[in-house]
């Protein structure tokens, strides 16, 4: 950034004595400048500069004649032009890693931050707004703002430089004409305050559009299925006309920049034009200074103008800022405390005591006292809403618990760091969530630098490698997005392959066999059986004929554990297991 201010301070430098030699210039032309014989010492001021150059004119012009001084003033010149152009180019050469280092680095820390949020942020946030802001967002800061940098660091070192010379040509001049910019710079501010907010509009109605075609890609199937494709076309069109007015509006303020700009800065020329024909026909000014004065000024209309665009495209840039910094300023609940505990093993039991815990104002688990030793199963049923996700979504600290707490062999979870406490865990969910990738890179997600040996022998166990290896590239093939080339079975083995990969000391199943036909169920459930032994598992389960063989059932209702024991306990005491049991069998 220095070197940048540096460069721009260069150029400025030469961009004011590219045109200061014009009155020399002009003075020589039409013979009406004064010779000077004396030297004055150097300074870095501009009539200090100016009289030691007319001294190197006159001496030019005494030794070899005007035409040959006419010579070399216009070589001065063209090198003026020279070094200003140059380090104008390096003023971008410097000012290009630095603006898209800043989108990248924005980016990489938005792309954390969303990683680091708890699932409960996202509950209120729509997937679609979510990455509008990470792409459309930052590109508009990165198009707005930040390719503005270089105007904003140009363009008022230039505009100081110039009115400075300025002032130096004619003191009263001049501030007859900074008088006009200011009123100038009032009208351009008024028009600007209004682009902000539109701005937030249309950003705003980008991340509406883009949530609807999120939605779409995920639900064609279904939008097929019952002839919604009108509905969800008008719904898309009315969406997008919404955009298309406001980003119009927009687009009409952020253009109106330039021609306000030029039109007012045409009123201020002809202004000082006609001011300065006045004082020159007064004998006030010589003719050839009114002409540098005016060729000066006019180059500063240039920056002006271009300072005036960058001041629009910031305030349409900010309100994208704004939008960004709503992640990035979330607060973050789930973090580890001050030198958290790390659990390199699970060794003794799981405890809840006294665990509450609600969404809102409304309680979902109430008071939840539950001991699970290790090598145990423990199986969680109950009707939908009862608090059975809820229960084992706490043990790897997706949510907090609220009241009450959660211990690990004796050590509270909220102690334990996070890295740790979720690398004692595996969890295989309802719906199996595997990425655009092969089967190999979906089954070794959570273990780095495994082996294939290693990745074929979780397979085996799952019940996976045989489909795994009649695929065309076997364990190299890719999976698609969603896995939407596998059948639901296929999908659920290779998520249990995952978890036995890991080798973790507890298990987590939700659901995992409830949306899968009999014979994709009885491999899963073979899958389930070899992935539990040797481990502590918690399984949640809506087919009461898949944990029959758990070692203590938990039947939940309204957020209360209000039966439990193992299948045979449940049965003789006629209650809510028994009914539940019966609804299924028959």
């Amino acid at each position: 950034m220095a070197i940048i201010f540096f460069c721009n301070l260069l150029y400025s430098l030469f961009s004011v004595f590219s045109l200061a030699l014009v009155i020399p210039f002009l003075g020589v032309l039409f013979g009406t400048s004064e010779r000077v014989f004396e030297p004055v010492p150097y300074e870095l001021k501009l009539d200090s500069v100016l009289h030691n150059f007319s001294y190197f004119l006159t001496s030019i012009i005494e030794s070899k004649g005007e035409v040959t001084a006419l010579a070399y003033l216009c070589i001065g010149i063209v090198l003026m032009f020279f070094m200003k152009n140059f380090f104008a180019y390096m003023s971008h050469f410097f000012l290009s890693p630095v603006t898209n280092g800043i989108v990248y680095d924005l980016r990489k820390t938005m792309f954390a931050k969303i990683l680091a949020l708890p699932i409960g942020y996202y509950s209120d946030e729509k997937k679609g707004d979510i990455i509008s802001r990470i792409t459309s967002d930052v590109n508009e800061v990165e198009i707005s703002v930040l390719r503005s940098f270089d105007m904003l660091f140009k363009e008022p070192v230039l505009i100081i430089f110039y009115l400075s010379t300025l002032v130096i040509l004619n003191p009263t001049f001049t501030l007859f004409i900074i008088g006009m910019l200011i009123i100038v710079a009032f009208i351009i501010g008024g028009i600007g305050k209004t682009l902000r907010k539109t701005s937030a509009q249309v950003q705003k109605k980008l991340g509406e559009i883009l949530s609807v075609i999120e939605e779409t890609l995920g639900g064609l199937k279904v939008i097929k299925a019952f002839n919604a494709e009108d509905k969800i076309n008008s719904k898309f069109k009315n969406l997008g006309s919404s955009y298309l007015k406001t980003v119009i509006g927009m687009w009409r303020r952020r253009d109106l920049a330039s021609p306000m700009s030029e039109f007012l800065g045409a009123m201020v020329i002809i202004s000082v034009v006609f001011y300065g024909g006045q004082i020159v026909l007064d004998g006030k000014m010589e003719p050839q200074s009114l002409i540098g004065y005016l060729i000066v000024f006019s180059q500063m209309l240039n920056p002006t103008k271009s300072f005036s665009q960058s001041y629009y495209n910031v305030l349409k840039g900010y309100a994208s800022i704004e939008r960004i910094e709503k992640i990035m300023g979330a607060d973050n609940t789930i973090v580890d405390v001050k030198d958290p505990q790390n659990l390199d093993t699970f060794k003794d039991k799981i405890v809840y005591e006294n665990v509450s815990f609600k969404y809102g104002n409304d309680y979902v688990l109430k008071n939840i006292n539950l001991e699970i030793r290790k090598g145990q199963t423990i199986a969680l049923v109950g009707k939908s809403g009862s608090g059975k996700s809820t229960l084992a979504d706490l043990l790897p600290r997706f949510w907090d618990v609220q009241e009450g707490s959660i211990y690990i062999d004796g050590i509270p979870i909220k102690n334990i760091s996070l890295k740790s406490l979720r690398a004692l865990m595996g969890i295989v969910t309802q719906e199996p969530v595997l990425f655009n990738d092969t089967f190999a890179g979906n089954i070794s997600l959570g273990v780095d630098k495994a082996s294939i040996e290693d990745i074929i022998k979780a397979s085996e166990i799952a019940n996976a490698h045989e489909f795994i290896a009649d695929t065309p590239g076997s364990y190299n093939f890719n999976v698609g997005d969603r896995a939407n080339k596998l059948s639901g079975g296929q999908r659920q083995r290779l998520s249990i392959a995952r978890a036995i990969l890991k080798n973790p000391p507890i298990m987590i199943l939700d659901e995992a066999t409830s949306a899968l036909d009999t014979e994709s169920e009885r491999l899963v459930q073979e899958a389930i059986i070899n992935l539990m032994k040797n481990r502590t598992s918690l399984v949640i389960a809506h087919r009461l004929s898949t944990i029959k063989y758990a070692d203590l059932i938990c039947v939940l209702d309204e957020g209360e554990i209000v039966e439990r024991g193992t299948h045979d306990d449940l049965m003789k005491l006629n209650g809510f297991y028994k009914r539940l049991h019966d609804m299924q069998m028959h």
